[in-house]
């Protein structure tokens, strides 16, 4: 609030206009200012909440509809969809189906960033949000090998592709959604919404397996019940829809359009403006994709199928990880708009660089507590980097670009870390050992730790002179 020795000063920071000649300027007497400001406070904090809870509801159905994708994937799509094969070629084949989705992603961020640079940020993310809700659904009814053949899997790598390209540009829109709305000093705090999607979408993904393994038997949990979960994404989908299409445009954006000044094509803008941001942007989300999806993929099916630990109980070591992703997502995004994105990212990628190594080594103990150790490192890593990257990766980028360079960057560094991650590591360790797989995630923390050395800090960056 303003002292009363001081005249109002608007949100911006900007003084108000001169008063014009011929005009009296406005007096406390004439001007009831005490009762307006709270009124104004209170819309925008109403217009900020609806915001956060649009790019958080986004974000947690679809990543609900991918993680539910790697759970099956790691626990009996193999079964269903390439019964024909070796349990060690099952795994891969199902794992490089799980790689296909990250794979159309980065040309989701393309195509979505290209009309979400050009159209705006709120349609694009309700078409993203049915292309991804709407694929999962299908997975959940489409037959399996016994039933289509080499149809079934031919299939299900279409719809693959399907959730990927929605994917793609779902992070981007959401990201900017939070960013270009929020106050210049708590981008990182509204960042976090959207951040927040990412464990309380797999946290429902998790449980809901949970229970359908828990009160089914391993015959109708392997039949019908991995089902369920992804026939639930209809119903979210649809509440979903709702929340989005109350939201208005960001003013970012809303400002480019006014002004006339929208890229014609905003990806080719991107990597001429911004190369460094690009690519560099890129390995730095590399250990993300890398920590989380060997986590809680391809250790789901070493521990279930090589350690033989049963899944009820890696479901809920997995939880206890989940609920430390949430946690440090949440923390450190907020911490990062007092002391800044990029040295906390830095700290995340080294503490990456140590957990990869003993990631396995921790899990063949088949001690429960150490399992859950293992596990929730590797999640506290991406926490600790996520978190920050909300704003960190839009804040690297120009309004009239900003969509197609954040969301491809970001997906780009799905393909090296999501895609690739998940087979090299099973491959390793098929021909050498599980410990040499976590040679190999040091390996790409320290890759994601040398780009962010080569990024500047963006916290105190003004979006709209970008």
């Amino acid at each position: 609030m303003p002292s009363s020795a001081s005249p109002d000063v608007p949100e911006s920071g900007l003084p108000e206009p001169a008063t014009a000649p011929g005009t009296t300027a406005p007096t406390a007497a004439t001007t009831p200012a005490a009762p307006a400001a709270p009124a104004s406070t209170a819309q925008g904090a109403s217009d900020m909440r609806r915001v956060a809870t649009a790019s958080f509801i986004g974000t947690a159905i679809e990543f609900y509809d991918y993680y539910i994708y790697g759970t099956a994937a790691a626990l009996v799509l193999n079964d269903a969809f390439f019964p024909e094969l070796s349990e060690t070629a099952g795994t891969l084949a199902t794992l490089s189906t799980f790689a296909i989705g990250f794979a159309a992603r980065p040309l989701g961020a393309a195509v979505f960033g290209h009309y979400g640079d050009r159209v705006g940020r709120k349609a694009v993310l309700v078409v993203s949000l049915l292309m991804m809700g709407l694929s999962t659904g299908l997975i959940g009814l489409l037959p399996g090998y016994d039933t289509l053949g080499v149809a079934a899997p031919i299939l299900l790598v279409v719809l693959r592709l399907v959730q990927g390209l929605g994917l793609g540009g779902e992070w981007g829109g959401a990201a900017l959604l939070a960013v270009e709305h929020a106050p210049r000093g708590k981008r990182g705090l509204y960042a976090a919404a959207p951040q927040m999607g990412s464990p309380v979408g797999y946290f429902a993904a998790t449980v809901t397996f949970l229970l359908m393994s828990s009160v089914l038997s391993d015959d109708a949990f392997d039949g019908w019940g991995w089902r369920i979960p992804f026939l639930l994404s209809f119903v979210l989908v649809a509440v979903g829809l709702v929340i989005r299409l109350r939201i208005a445009e960001t003013p970012a954006f809303a400002k480019v359009t006014e002004q006339r000044e929208t890229a014609k094509a905003p990806l080719l803008e991107a990597f001429r403006v911004h190369p460094k941001e690009m690519l560099l942007g890129a390995g730095m989300i590399t250990v993300v994709y890398v920590m989380f999806y060997t986590a809680a993929t391809y250790c789901m099916t070493y521990t279930t199928d090589d350690l033989g630990i049963p899944k009820n109980d890696m479901l809920m070591l997995t939880l206890v990880a989940v609920v430390v992703l949430g946690v440090s997502t949440y923390a450190v995004a907020r911490w990062s708009d007092r002391v800044g994105r990029r040295r906390l990212i830095i700290g995340g990628a080294a503490f990456g660089v140590v957990w990869g190594a003993v990631l396995f080594p921790l899990l063949d103990t088949e001690n429960y507590f150490l399992i859950a150790v293992a596990l929730s490192g590797a999640l506290l890593c991406m926490g600790v980097i996520y978190g920050p990257a909300g704003a960190y990766m839009p804040e690297l980028f120009g309004t009239r670009m900003r969509y197609s360079g954040a969301g491809f960057s970001y997906n780009l560094g799905g393909v090296l870390g999501g895609a690739a991650a998940p087979l090299i590591v099973t491959a390793l360790a098929e021909s050498y050992s599980a410990t040499v797989g976590g040679w190999f995630m040091s390996g790409m923390a320290l890759l994601s730790l040398a780009c962010v050395l080569a990024l500047p800090e963006t916290r105190d960056r003004d979006l709209d002179a970008i």
